[in-house]
């Protein structure tokens, strides 16, 4: 029973098994920049650029139709354009980064929806808005791995930066830490995984596996090292809770995915040892005794 349920279905079919090593790649990579979105405060900024890529996709898929590296180059190139846009324009007019990015974002997602309808059909348009999980290729899956081995290579170079940059910015700016050169790298990274989630989960739903398992994992650990790592083995078993349930229960692929990391979220806000409700009603009541 056990063996039918948890692992035939990826020794049986194959299309199971490529779905699986994608989302364990993004599962390794994505989640641990979640968490340092969660520490500054940008918890949006990556929802903000999943949505800002979709011109650059649409160029691509016009250009070449569902081509992986025209795809993702067009993307890549929106989403750094979206990026380094917000932040001249904030800069120039002396207004909010925030702002200028959510104004970019919108008007990013409304052109691109416009491309995509104008020169594809529905399914296309359904396809690059909530994915194809179960259609990931081999140039998806070499994407996928390649983003996640270049994101972990640049997080162990740069991870003490961008620690020191969280929690003591002043610190950083006095010791000539170069912040805004590891901002850089870092919103660099975003960019490249929401890419890379974009291929299985669509531009809607990107983010999914990055800022769930991230917020999610404030709650089991709480120096960074032990969020990140918290965050990565929260992703993987919502990737393989969902791959299962949209299996067995015929759901669609991304969003059973998402969902399971959204069940994982609720499941530590209640029961997280750290600021969880049950941890904080128990320490109330002991400190009452």
């Amino acid at each position: 029973m056990l063996h039918s349920t948890l692992i035939a279905p990826f020794a049986e079919f194959g299309f199971l098994r490529r779905a699986l090593v994608g989302c364990l790649a993004l599962s390794v990579a994505a989640p641990p920049l979640g968490v340092f979105l969660v520490l500054r405060r940008m918890s949006l900024t990556a929802d903000v650029l999943a949505h800002g890529i979709l011109p650059g996709v649409a160029a691509g898929f016009l250009v070449a139709g569902l081509s992986v590296p025209a795809m993702s180059l067009g993307g890549l190139a929106a989403g750094l354009v979206v990026t380094l846009g917000a932040g001249a324009l904030s800069r120039a007019t002396g207004g909010r980064e925030d702002s200028t990015l959510a104004a970019l974002y919108l008007v990013a997602l409304a052109l691109g929806v416009v491309m995509i309808s104008m020169g594809a059909g529905s399914v296309e348009l359904t396809t690059l808005l909530f994915g194809s999980v179960l259609g990931v290729d081999d140039p998806a899956l070499l994407m996928m791995a390649g983003v996640a081995t270049l994101t972990l290579l640049a997080l162990a170079l740069a991870w003490r930066p961008l620690v020191l940059e969280c929690f003591d910015p002043s610190f950083a700016a006095a010791e000539g830490a170069g912040g805004g050169r590891w901002h850089m790298l870092f919103m660099a990274l975003v960019v490249l995984n929401v890419l890379a989630a974009f291929q299985a989960l669509g531009t809607l739903m990107a983010v999914g596996l990055m800022m769930l398992p991230a917020v999610a994992a404030r709650h089991w650990a709480r120096g960074v090292g032990g969020m990140a790592y918290a965050a990565s083995g929260i992703a993987i078993l919502a990737s393989v809770a969902g791959l299962l349930a949209s299996y067995h229960l015929d759901l669609p692929t991304g969003p059973a995915v998402v969902l399971s990391a959204g069940l994982a979220w609720a499941v530590s806000v209640l029961a997280g040892p750290v600021d969880g409700v049950l941890a904080r009603l128990l320490r109330r009541r002991h400190l009452a005794g």
